[in-house]
């Protein structure tokens, strides 16, 4: 790595480690703990790269950044923050950052993303509108620190301002149609009407065209999509076929498989594929499990916000929660944690008291098939069988056996490093491979590796 780095970040212990890390590896490195010198720097002409903390005694480092932009076009910015929501990835790309990451941060992947832009010729800048959206990071209960999150919110920040359809999948509570509306209300047609459309609404010849007439040229969320019948999964492919510029956008949720529909004859392969120009997954909270005591502080401050009772959960109360498997997701946590301020007779609410409000709780994950369909290896034929005919009886391109297991090996990886908390030597020896077979399947993956004892 070389270059010169310029690190603002008003935690010594952030600037030290990597002043540290960033020399070791062969840059330049000037930190400061004030936005202004910063600046000064970036106006004298030094630094190749910027790693800058959002909230600073100084300001605000993501309102810093077009001004970084407008002194020194190209010179590419990481954010980091703490600010672990949506609406902090949002504004890091519309202020054009090269990249952001959120606290506490992995440090061999920050570097990694800082030898990218060192090497890489920054794209050139968008405009951006003057009526940008503002608001505190409260506004969207959207928060998460874990890769999956990330890599969600980059995701949406990517699509906002595209008329690609987005079809949006997860399990019922994941907040699907919250990330339908933070596409809506943080892109170019925000100003414009946001409709959700149901069954009744395409009732009728006039239907389908008064649903366009709502939304006259905004968005259109068609929820839960994989339960209309048929007659309106027809209306929808002929209103979307009608479609001329000045459109609305369309979008539609789904908690249901769609390609398992398809195979059945439940859901229409046409409207499929109109809608799924991009696909955002949203995870289940089992699949983000280190988020649930980030979610559980963040549903305790709106409560006292709103003016209800000012309430903490004790070390086992919040041990408890976290073990709980949530099948009805984000949803059920919130309305767990408002019940819980409520029957809470003081401040600290116990691990007795959140027993007593889950034992009325469902408590089995929710199912998700049955029987065979439960088996790896008949979930793998199934996927097969439908690669194989979505090609319409042309073989499929050659190298299939690679790809295959490359489709499988990722997540086994992936997963094993997490369960072992990112320790290789413990995930080598789960996986009965020797360590650098594993290190060069991490390498040749591009595996992220995130150890359990971060950086804060």
């Amino acid at each position: 790595m070389d270059g010169t780095v310029l690190v603002a970040d008003d935690d010594r212990t952030i600037r030290t480690v990597l002043t540290q890390a960033l020399t070791r590896a062969g840059c330049k490195v000037h930190a400061t703990s004030s936005l202004m010198t910063l600046m000064r720097w970036v106006e004298e002409g030094k630094g190749d790269l910027v790693i800058s903390d959002v909230v600073m005694p100084d300001g605000n480092g993501l309102e810093t950044l077009p001004q970084i932009t407008d002194r020194r076009p190209g010179l590419p910015v990481i954010i980091i923050s703490a600010q672990n929501t949506i609406m902090t990835a949002i504004q890091a790309t519309e202020a054009e950052a090269y990249d952001y990451l959120p606290k506490p941060f992995d440090l061999p992947d920050l570097m990694k993303r800082a030898a990218r832009a060192l090497d890489q010729k920054r794209r050139a800048p968008a405009p951006q509108p003057a009526d940008a959206p503002t608001g505190g990071q409260d506004d969207l209960p959207l928060v998460g620190r874990t890769a999956s999150m990330q890599a969600l919110y980059r995701l949406v920040a990517r699509v906002m301002n595209t008329d690609l359809p987005v079809l949006i999948t997860g399990e019922s509570g994941t907040g699907k149609s919250l990330i339908a509306r933070a596409i809506h209300d943080f892109s170019d047609r925000r100003t414009l009407p946001f409709v959700v459309a149901s069954a009744g609404d395409l009732d009728g010849a006039d239907g389908p065209s008064a649903v366009l007439v709502r939304a006259k040229g905004g968005s259109i969320l068609f929820d839960e999509v994989g339960d209309l019948g048929e007659i309106a999964q027809g209306k929808i492919v002929r209103m979307l076929d009608a479609m001329t510029d000045g459109a609305p956008r369309v979008m539609a949720s789904s908690q249901s498989d769609l390609t398992e529909k398809m195979e059945v004859g439940g859901f229409r392969q046409d409207l499929f594929y109109r809608l799924g120009g991009v696909t955002i997954n949203v995870p289940s909270l089992r699949e983000r499990v280190d988020d649930i005591p980030l979610l559980a502080t963040h549903f305790l401050a709106r409560v006292e916000r709103d003016g209800g009772p000012i309430r903490r959960l004790s070390p086992d109360a919040l041990d408890l929660i976290r073990a709980y498997s949530w099948p009805g997701n984000v949803r059920q946590l919130e309305n767990c944690i408002r019940r819980l301020t409520v029957t809470s007779q003081v401040e600290e609410i116990t691990k007795a008291e959140v027993e007593a409000v889950l034992g009325n709780q469902p408590a089995i994950e929710p199912l998700i098939g049955g029987g065979e369909s439960d088996k790896l290896s008949a979930s793998v034929a199934k996927h097969l069988r439908r690669y194989f005919d979505l090609h319409g009886g042309v073989l499929p391109p050659p190298g299939l056996y690679t790809r295959i297991l490359r489709e499988v090996e990722t997540p086994l990886i992936e997963i094993s490093l997490d369960a072992t908390g990112g320790n290789q030597a413990k995930c080598a020896d789960l996986l009965g491979i020797n360590r650098n077979t594993l290190r060069k399947k991490i390498t040749d993956l591009d595996i992220r590796v995130t150890r359990r004892r971060k950086l804060m």
